[in-house]
């Protein structure tokens, strides 16, 4: 029987596998360093860096092909398996992390460069030089496709990293198991040793993968310091919920969002500056948010008719039913008839037409990847100006102006450029430090002077009127314009940021 065709779906399992660890890597390395577009850069290049050395330390072996084949393939699949539970408990525990995490990628790129030479060599009795690499080529760049495509649609929202990683060993475990058969008449002895290594690392990523949930907790009860006390990946980002004495705080892809303690100091100031400064604010727009305690600022005002909140994330817009104390804490707040939620990507939202709205409130995590960092340009900025009312005003979240000071004036002139009139301003918030925002509108206008007569817990008049003054350290500096072709401020972001982890 002809095993050629076999030994192709072998290139095509092999590419695929590879190429979901050095994703695995790559999504490890930028949720628990941050500095994500250098991590992912560094990590491919390395990747296939070491690829490129395999290839050539192919030709060393010049015997029993079939056999190291089988070989590699199997340390491929321990190595390859155990990468994501090892890079995870490693970076808590260890203070040279990122050494594990540059030899893990070399070494696994460097055994599937091994990989398909050594498979062309076996392949060349039986077709033609050109035949063989053009098919293997093929199904090598397949192999990359499909690993591409499945890893954040399905792998990494289904199965979550830890798991993801010890699947795919698993399946290179069963490939090079499989192989023993497949290529039996190539092995020169026995093969008993080759299948019994095998059957023993498929036996112990099975084991792993039961156990998997008790594997990320141990690895994430060491990243965060307050106990957890709700976790989730969903196919946009991993949520996670920490229970101290005095609160709890919420984490997205390990970055703080908010503390309970204080997160009031930060969503007032968000929301009733801008809330204010509107000339009636009735129809109201929050992107981002999803966790309602923006909205619970603006279901104060008696004026408010309609709230719209459009959040990417279901598993975010949902997660007061599944955590009841932030239902509390943002008072019920999803629960008012007034309020629509959207999930939708905010950009492409924006291009659907609508009624404009009064006040916006913009809500986003920190700029800390391309597909954040779009929701900060002046493209951005210009389509939600189309969606405003004569009159209307916005507030935004613009990162710290005392850690990130070139981010956050970045942020401002960015919304100056899209042709907004703009109003910086900054408070203290102790889980974060000096926090900074903007209030913005399409005409000139002056910073609300008193607070709304609400019984706030944070902003008085004189509260109000001291968050419009910086002082000289937070003052402006040189800074270019964030655009879609540039993406400035993600450079600024993960340059200054990177400082303080």
């Amino acid at each position: 029987m002809d095993r050629t065709p076999v030994l192709f779906l072998n290139v095509l399992i092999i590419a695929t596998c590879g190429l979901v660890y050095e994703l695995l890597a790559g999504t490890l390395a930028s949720y628990v360093l941050g500095d994500s577009v250098t991590q992912f850069s560094l990590i491919i290049g390395i990747y296939l860096f070491a690829m490129g050395v395999g290839a050539w330390l192919s030709r060393f072996l010049e015997s029993g092909l079939a056999r190291r084949f089988v070989e590699v393939e199997i340390g491929v699949a321990l190595l390859g398996g155990v990468s994501a539970p090892l890079l995870f408990l490693s970076f808590s525990r260890l203070g040279y992390f990122q050494v594990i995490l540059y030899s893990m990628v070399f070494a696994i790129g460097a055994l599937v460069g091994l990989e398909i030479p050594l498979l062309m060599r076996i392949l060349k009795d039986r077709m033609d030089f050109k035949e063989i690499v053009s098919r293997v080529l093929a199904f090598d760049y397949v192999g990359a496709l499909v690993a591409s495509l499945l890893f954040p649609l399905f792998l990494v929202p289904r199965l979550g990293l830890v798991r993801t990683s010890l699947a795919f060993g698993m399946l290179n475990a069963v490939v090079g198991l499989w192989a023993t058969w497949l290529m039996r008449p190539l092995i020169q002895g026995s093969v008993a040793g080759l299948r019994g290594r095998a059957a023993i690392v498929i036996a112990l990523l099975a084991i792993g993968l039961v156990k998997a949930d008790r594997l990320t907790s141990l690895a994430e009860d060491e990243l965060f310091a307050d106990d957890i006390v709700y976790s989730r990946t969903t196919p946009y980002q991993r949520i996670v919920i920490t229970r101290s004495r005095s609160g709890f705080q919420l984490f997205l892809n390990g970055h703080l969002q908010f503390s309970s303690t204080d997160e009031y100091r930060y969503h007032e100031a968000l929301v009733h500056p801008a809330m204010l400064a509107a000339v009636e604010p009735r129809r109201i727009l929050v992107l981002g948010g999803g966790d309602g305690l923006a909205l619970r600022e603006i279901l104060r005002y008696p004026s408010v008719e309609a709230v719209t909140l459009v959040d990417l994330d279901p598993g975010m817009t949902a997660l007061w039913t599944a955590f009841p104390p932030l239902s509390e804490l943002n008072d019920h707040a999803f629960r008012d008839p007034r309020v629509k939620v959207v999930n939708a990507d905010a950009m492409i939202w924006l291009e659907e037409p609508s009624d404009p709205f009064d006040v916006a409130i913009i809500d986003f995590p920190d700029p800390h990847n391309f597909s954040l960092g779009k929701l900060y340009t002046t493209r951005f900025y210009r389509m939600l100006r189309a969606r405003l009312s004569p009159g209307a005003a916005i507030g935004i979240q613009c990162t710290s102006p005392m850690f990130a000071r070139q981010s956050y004036w970045c942020i401002v002139k960015t919304i100056e450029a899209a042709g907004f009139e703009v109003a910086p301003y900054q408070t203290a918030v102790p889980a974060f430090g000096i926090w900074g925002f903007t209030l913005a509108k399409l005409e000139p206008f002056e910073p609300p002077a008193s607070a709304p007569d609400m019984n706030l817990r944070f902003l008085n008049d004189q509260a109000m009127k001291a968050l419009f003054v910086l002082s000289a350290d937070l003052g402006p500096v040189p800074v270019e314009i964030n655009r879609l072709d540039n993406q400035t401020l993600v450079r600024y972001y993960e340059s200054e940021w990177k400082r303080y982890q």
